[in-house]
């Protein structure tokens, strides 16, 4: 490459062995970044676009019977999980239909509902670990790469003015060549926190907007239920 272009790979090459292992370190990092930020985007995305599916379907619907049978083909959504287990918690109770009142007592079948809020609550807080899962790596490659990279540069460096003290040249030419190589390790750490940064932020914010998607999901399966009981112990009388 000409005088006014920067060869990296010519530089790297140039590099001392720590500053290699430390861009080798940076690497690793990198790739597994990146595949974390594919997979929880693919994680994600598929759950919205699915659990928007099946939020519309529970809707239209209004009844958890035919919600429970679509259910089960939105494999990728965690609000279809947490109606799954919510639903078959209900059942046990006797509710395999909303204002369904079998021979148990008000007082016993809303005593019933609180297995169901347990069980959806334990499934909320199962989803939003999946979810989680590997995201904070990012935040580890964020934090801690910029560093990595410049413990590189400073070694670098140092070997360069050990060089200059046993040459007895302090010459740019003489210089500029290693200080620039060990630069690279900078530029490296700096390269790949910023995307890591970049998609942890990104990727938190889509899980709080889905916690409270989840959140809202479960106040609103557990008012239907304890309306259709309400509803069911007036007709009775």
């Amino acid at each position: 490459m000409g005088p006014s272009g920067i060869d990296i790979v010519q530089m790297i090459h140039g590099a001392g062995p720590v500053v290699k292992l430390v861009l080798f370190l940076l690497f690793s990092f990198s790739v597994a970044s990146w595949a974390i930020i594919f997979i929880k985007f693919w994680y994600i995305r598929k759950a919205f676009k699915e659990s928007d599916y099946f939020t519309d379907v529970f809707w239209e619907s209004r009844d958890f019977d035919v919600a429970f049978e679509e259910a089960e083909e939105f494999h990728g959504s965690p609000i279809a999980r947490i109606f799954c287990i919510g639903y078959n918690e209900l059942k046990k109770i006797g509710h395999r239909e909303p204002g369904n009142n079998g021979g148990e007592s008000l007082q016993g079948r809303f005593a019933g509902i609180d297995n169901v809020k347990r069980a959806m609550r334990r499934a909320i807080n199962v989803e939003i670990t999946r979810m989680t899962h590997m995201v904070p790596f990012l935040a580890t490659t964020g934090n801690t790469t910029p560093f990595i990279g410049l413990f590189g540069t400073v070694w670098g460096i140092m070997n360069t003015f050990h060089a200059i003290g046993v040459t007895q040249s302090a010459s740019l030419a003489a210089v500029g060549p290693g200080i620039s190589e060990a630069l690279v390790a900078t530029a490296a750490g700096l390269a790949v926190a910023i995307p890591a940064v970049i998609a942890f932020n990104h990727f938190m914010q889509k899980i709080r907007v889905f916690d409270s998607e989840l959140q809202s999901f479960y106040a609103d399966f557990l008012n239907i239920i304890e309306r259709e009981i309400i509803d069911g112990a007036r007709g009775n009388k």
